[in-house]
């Protein structure tokens, strides 16, 4: 079993093994070629493509931007993320159609045992001691409005139309069509036709 498989299968792994750094390093250059452009350059977006798992035809990152893998984030139609985006992507991290990300959002889609033993417990035939990782996915529906400094944690999922208020930590799963906020961000009440601002186009 390679260690990217150890990650998909729920497993402890070793982040710094070369097998994964490879796969990060290639991300991280990608990323920070993409955060020096200026962002009417018509070659800056296709950067994407290079790295992520999937992304729709229609997108755009403010920038800067920072991924750890890249390949593990798979991403619908018409995404837009506003100014300093990271996603901590070593479990995979699925983002619907017609997302919106404010500034300063982060997906963390990675995490440490809670034991202390445990958390060097993976030794290997090199002598190195890992300092071990687990990582749950993170999956995030269509039509979703996460706002400003938002944090997302593994093994979360947010339903469909859901907005998730500015500086929340999102702890557990959000059903559809709420609006949640708070630290740890809960649902606190339905949207409703009462929410709409037609009028005022």
């Amino acid at each position: 079993m390679t260690e990217e498989e150890r990650i998909f299968a729920g497993k402890l792994f070793d982040a710094r093994t070369k097998e994964l750094r490879d796969i990060k390093h290639k991300t991280h250059e990608l990323c920070r070629k993409y955060n020096l452009m200026d962002e009417y350059d018509k070659a800056r977006l296709p950067i994407i493509k290079e790295f992520i798992g999937s992304i729709g035809e229609k997108y755009y990152f403010q920038g800067p931007i920072q991924f750890n893998y890249g390949t593990h984030t798979f991403i619908g139609n018409n995404f837009f993320a506003n100014f300093n985006l990271m996603i901590m992507d070593d479990a995979r991290i699925y983002i619907g159609d017609n997302v919106m990300f404010g500034p300063n959002v982060s997906l963390m889609a990675t995490n440490h045992p809670l034991i202390a033993e445990e958390r060097t417990a993976m030794k290997y035939e090199d002598g190195h001691v890992s300092v071990s990782e687990y990582a749950d996915e993170i999956h995030i529906g269509n039509n979703v409005w996460i706002a400003s400094n938002v944090v997302i944690l593994g093994g979360v999922t947010i339903g469909d139309g859901s907005v998730i208020g500015a500086g929340s930590v999102v702890t557990k799963d959000i059903p559809a069509g709420y609006v949640a906020f708070g630290s740890p961000c809960k649902p606190k009440r339905k949207i409703t036709e009462a929410d709409s601002k037609i009028g005022i186009l």
